[in-house]
């Protein structure tokens, strides 16, 4: 009889499913989503100090690094403390609006001439906010420089817009300070000083530049104008 009764179990544990008695598979695993590297912001950003209040710039050292690097080692060497801002354009119309900075003083100070970068090499723009290497001829720039409160086309080096063809070297733009820039170019302007086109445009008293020195970038950058055909995105 004990026999007979484990055939009969036996018989009964063959007739359920192998199925019935197992746990369920795991699900599959979930792969988690990658974001997307992002790349740390190297470039420098500098503020400088002036007596009308504090403007920091961003300078563009990867895609316009000869004039960058000039920029720099003005900073660098803190020999653009005294500079001035010394001209603003009020009487090219509000389509050319621009300050200009730069040595005023003992020429000395100057470092050699830089080689000139053109837009057309480093894929920057004369917008508004735009930080720009004056000149005479390409290839002649020292220490003075641009910052355009308008956007100025006709500062690229595109060769539809005549000229030289050259433009003026961008490389860098402004991030903070818009209102400081904004009353340097509404200083008060000497009637008869400056020759040429820039009589009329000489600020008196010029805005003197008390320091220039590196700052760490600020936590929310705007992503800015200069570089061209991406949006306005650095």
């Amino acid at each position: 009889m004990f026999e007979t009764l484990l055939l009969s179990l036996a018989a009964a544990a063959q007739t359920v499913p192998p199925q019935a008695t197992q746990l369920p598979p795991p699900p599959p695993p979930v792969t988690a989503a990658v974001a997307p590297a992002v790349e740390a912001d190297t470039r420098p950003y500098v503020a400088l100090v002036t007596d009308l209040g504090t403007i920091v710039v961003r300078i563009e050292d990867r895609r316009a690094p000869v004039t960058a690097a000039n920029f720099l080692r003005y900073v660098d060497t803190k020999r653009m403390d005294g500079f001035q801002f010394y001209r603003a354009t009020r009487n090219w119309g509000p389509t050319n609006r621009l300050i200009q900075g730069g040595n005023r003083g003992d020429a000395r100070r100057n470092f050699p001439p830089i080689a000139h970068e053109p837009t057309t090499a480093t894929g920057l723009t004369n917008c508004k906010g735009a930080l720009s290497m004056a000149r005479l001829n390409p290839g002649d720039a020292t220490s003075d420089f641009f910052l355009l409160l308008s956007d100025i086309k006709g500062f690229d080096a595109d060769p539809a817009l005549g000229g030289d063809n050259a433009g003026f070297a961008v490389f860098g733009e402004l991030v903070a300070g818009a209102d400081v820039a904004e009353a340097i170019f509404a200083a008060p302007i000497s009637p008869t000083a400056g020759e040429g086109v820039m009589q009329g445009q000489i600020l008196d008293p010029m805005v003197t530049i008390v320091s220039a020195r590196r700052v760490p970038a600020p936590a929310e950058p705007p992503k800015g104008c200069v570089v061209a055909g991406n949006g306005g995105e650095n």
